[in-house]
């Protein structure tokens, strides 16, 4: 953890708190603590938006000047505990593990880093962790197809998306490496015992370690606790738009076990889940052992229905967050004590999805539970695929051919250098990225955009032409189409909505012209430059504005991609007083942002980079 010490003492000569302070470190000998990651840190002459900041991050804030510390933290201690002296309280019976489960051994593989490592072969890559021993910050996987995808992290955090990663999401988007809260969950309860924990590290963990694998493809969880071993397989079809979620129950003693399983989900349906969170109706369809639910106030574009099931019977359900949990909070919610959760709609509530299995096994028995979460434009839609993927021998067969699917893209290209680790980047790891992460979900944990960027999508593509040149050939002519008729182009824009950024970016244009030349020069498929495609139209931006989103129209000028790559040259050629191009007012790969943006020469290090620019319109001219 951090410890941030504010010192409101105002200014003198004498800082006699500020001296305090800093004695106090020095006299408990953890003055190497200061200003490091989980140390000490004192700040003074802060403003009142950064201490209502740094209050809002913390977990636990205190006023000294109300006394003792320690008193302080009874006080906290007090209240919290009378707060949940009305939970529903069912007596829990001791348990004593008395079965050793064997578990893997990660000490062995490459490159490993006390965390995780890669396999033999480099196309895993395996992780530990447990509620004492976690990452430095949060590893996340994304699995994804053309249309639909999720991003998970080693505490089954991350969120799910249908055809739009930022505007258009299934659940809730967090991205916050501390806390990584999770927005799906799968809640476990032994029913004889009453303990409760869930399947991942978050948000309520027991004393073991949880392992975690990441393939491309897909991901592996695996935990043992109260006797039982856990273990999910998670994959994205290559061609539907459900994420498959296959749990395997392995009983370890010789009685038999009853189980109660919750899969909770927190709905967005939107872009922002604070926006549409009043507006979910939730359905229940008994006979399709299903659950439904859309936004009544979505945008036409993103008219569909999300869906849940399971291929276990789900004997309750909750659309109600505030009912689920009740006084407790997502560690330790109060619907899982209950028998049943209260079939409640989540319409004009603070919107959830709880559904509850129920789960027995007999001694030494394994079973299989599927969980299948999804989008579909109807209800009809929702209930095919629900019915498919709640068949295991279906998803057996749907989990085998998407293996082989990116075996096969990320096989095509295999690289050896005296350097085994770029070897083990190269040979699999950087294409599965660059497809699965920037063509098609266009997401990060840190940033969920959603949008095609005019040089960010077209320099991924590069890679791309060494597995299929088809895809790279594709997101040329793709990006033409978001050349402007005066040769600009739309900085970035959002398929599904035809709404973009025009802006006076400088260097965007000539990474069309780049992709040509390199495509061609890759293939010798010169039929590219006869490819017509038609150009934007819009206002011109106007004086002093450097960009604008809007809707623009697709005009009826059309013409060839290369007459489209002549004119972004030509809208590049715009030199300064001193004879060089004008950066303009792009980010420069957020160096230089707004740098140029009063179209007039800059001196020093800006030249560095018309510098570049005009050596390669030198190459095209």
């Amino acid at each position: 953890m951090d410890l941030v010490i504010l010192n409101t003492e105002s200014y003198s000569y004498q800082n006699s708190l500020k001296d305090s302070i800093f004695n106090s470190i020095l006299n408990e000998n953890i003055s190497y603590l200061q200003n490091t990651k989980g140390g000490i840190f004192v700040l003074d002459n802060l403003s009142e938006e950064e201490i209502y900041f740094l209050e809002c991050r913390a977990n636990l804030s205190f006023d000294a000047s109300y006394g003792s510390s320690m008193r302080y933290l009874k006080e906290l201690e007090e209240e919290y505990l009378e707060q949940i002296s009305e939970m529903p309280q069912e007596e829990q019976v001791p348990y004593i593990e008395d079965i050793k489960v064997v578990t893997p051994k990660l000490e062995n593989l490459k490159y490993f880093n006390e965390y995780g490592g890669f396999s033999e072969d480099g196309k895993e890559y395996y992780i530990r962790v447990n509620k004492e021993e976690k990452l430095p910050t949060v590893w996340s996987h994304i699995l994804a197809n053309k249309e639909f995808g999720t991003l998970i992290t080693e505490s089954m955090g991350g969120y799910t998306w249908y055809k739009n990663s930022r505007l258009n999401r299934l659940t809730s988007w967090n991205n916050s490496p501390v806390t990584d809260v999770p927005s799906e969950i799968i809640y476990l309860q032994d029913k004889e015992t009453k303990k409760v924990w869930s399947l991942g590290l978050n948000p309520c963990p027991d004393e073991n370690d949880y392992y975690i694998t990441y393939g491309f493809g897909y991901a592996k969880y695996m935990h043992t606790s109260k006797g039982l071993t856990q273990k999910l397989d998670i994959f994205v079809p290559i061609n539907d738009s459900v994420k498959v979620q296959t749990l395997i129950l392995e009983n370890n003693e010789l009685k038999k076990k009853k189980l109660k399983l919750i899969y909770y989900l927190k709905p967005v349906l939107g872009e922002d889940e604070l926006k549409t969170n009043e507006y979910l109706n939730l359905e229940y369809y008994e006979n399709s052992n299903l659950i439904c639910m859309k936004n009544l106030a979505e945008e036409p574009e993103f008219s569909n229905y999300l869906f849940v099931s399971s291929s276990e019977k789900i004997t309750s359900y909750t659309g109600s967050k505030e009912e689920f949990i009740g006084k407790g909070n997502l560690s330790s919610p109060d619907g899982i004590y209950q028998i049943e959760l209260n079939k409640q709609n989540s319409l004009w509530q603070n919107g959830i999805i709880a559904i509850q299995c129920e789960v027995e096994l007999e001694a030494l028995e394994s079973k299989k539970v599927i969980f299948v979460f999804g989008a579909g434009s109807t209800v009809l839609d929702c209930q095919d695929l629900a019915y498919q993927y709640t068949n295991y021998p279906k998803v057996y067969e749907e989990y085998e051919k998407t293996k082989r699917f990116w075996k096969e893209q990320t096989e095509k290209l295999q690289v050896t250098t005296p350097l085994e680790s770029i070897n083990i980047l190269l040979n699999g790891w950087l294409i599965y990225q660059v497809l699965a992460s920037r063509i098609w979900g266009k997401t990060g944990y840190y940033q969920s955009g959603g949008a095609f960027g005019f040089r960010d999508q077209l320099q991924d593509s590069i890679a791309l032409k060494y597995i299929n040149p088809e895809f790279t050939r594709n997101q040329i002519i793709n990006h033409s189409k978001h050349q402007f008729i005066e040769g600009d182009v739309e900085h970035w824009w959002h398929e599904e909505t035809k709404k973009g950024i025009r802006t006076r970016f400088s260097d965007d244009k000539l990474w069309l012209v780049y992709l040509v030349e390199d495509y061609i020069e890759f293939t010798s498929d010169y039929s590219l430059l006869e490819e017509i495609v038609p150009y934007l139209e819009g206002n011109i931006l106007e004086p002093g504005v450097d960009e604008k989103y809007d809707f623009y129209q697709v005009s009826n000028v059309k013409e060839s991609i290369f007459k489209h790559c002549k004119k972004a040259i030509e809208a590049s050629l715009n030199f300064g007083e001193n004879g060089l191009p004008k950066i303009g007012s792009g980010d420069w790969n957020d160096g230089f942002s707004e740098v140029g943006n009063h179209r007039k020469r800059r001196k020093c290090m800006a030249w560095i980079f018309p510098l570049y620019s005009l050596t390669k319109m030198d190459i095209y001219l």
